[in-house]
């Protein structure tokens, strides 16, 4: 069994460096982790190179590093990446850990983790919120699924990325918990869409409307992050509504699984649906006020 490092010196691994992977790498080696990445944008894993990291084939990452993160769009690039052909999986050293920072089915993370398991391989379920904003910044939100003791050795290295992080559980509970805020998200935006656009309808400003009701019970995070992009009709994605139909459709399929009604997200779901073959799928998730705004004819903002 290899020895493991501790702090700064252990041997980083990370699969994914795009929108968000991208920024989590530079908080990593600003950190003064050792950082070995991969990803089919090349261009990307050159500018991770430039800030000091070094570019590796999965094969060579996962032989090498303590720990391998991946940051990939869905279960199916995860589960390719791990478990499939010639997959890091098979690579990876007895006692090192797997880390999967990406918003995927917990059923998902649960097959990958009994695979693992088959190796004497751990693994954490990490997925964040936030979206690139606070992945530059370096406050992301975990959400972790995964045994204590794991939990606790790697906290400081997903701290260096995140202002929180919180244990939910076991394997699984992490993306569960992602499934939950993203509903909440999802919910969110709508709610203050329809709202904005029904005072846009009876004749007050929207942009009024916000600066009355921010403060008080109606007030969110994602009311004063998303309402100040619909009033100026910036709709520059820190989350692509295509991202977001991934986390519904990966929740409705949970909730199915579980049993659990899931009514408001699944009208949701269609509106992002709809925003898609309208060719808005790559605009931010705030675009769900442009729903309102094609049935109204009417826009919300400038």
């Amino acid at each position: 069994m290899r020895s493991k490092r501790r702090g700064n010196n252990m041997k980083v691994g990370l699969i994914g460096v795009g929108i968000m992977g991208k920024p989590m790498a530079k908080n990593l080696l600003k950190a003064g982790y050792d950082l070995m990445v991969n990803d089919l944008n090349r261009s990307s894993v050159e500018e991770i190179v430039l800030a000091g990291g070094k570019a590796a084939a999965n094969e060579e990452i996962g032989k090498i590093c303590d720990v391998v993160l991946t940051m990939l769009p869905n279960s199916p690039h995860v589960k390719s990446v791990m478990l499939g052909e010639n997959g890091v999986g098979s690579v990876m050293s007895e006692g090192s850990v797997f880390i999967d920072m990406s918003s995927i089915s917990p059923v998902a993370s649960k097959e990958i983790a009994s695979e693992l398991a088959k190796r004497s391989i751990e693994m954490l379920d990490a997925p964040v919120s936030g979206g690139e904003p606070k992945a530059i910044d370096g406050t992301l939100s975990f959400m972790v699924g995964g045994k204590q003791e794991v939990f606790d050795r790697f906290k400081p290295l997903l701290e260096t990325m995140g202002a929180s992080v919180v244990l939910c559980g076991d394997v699984g509970a992490g993306n569960t918990t992602k499934l939950a805020n993203q509903v909440v998200v999802a919910l969110n935006i709508a709610a203050v869409s329809e709202a904005f656009m029904l005072a846009k309808k009876a004749g007050v400003d929207p942009e009024l409307v916000f600066s009355a009701i921010k403060g008080g019970l109606a007030g969110s995070t994602v009311m004063n992050t998303k309402a100040p992009m619909m009033v100026k009709g910036n709709y520059k994605p820190g989350f692509r509504i295509d991202l977001h139909i991934k986390d519904l459709s990966n929740a409705l399929e949970t909730g199915h699984a579980v049993g659990s009604p899931l009514p408001l997200s699944a009208a949701v779901m269609e509106m992002m649906y709809t925003l898609r073959n309208e060719g808005f799928g790559q605009e931010d998730h705030s675009a769900i006020s442009k729903y309102y705004e094609m049935l109204t004819k009417m826009r919300i903002g400038e």
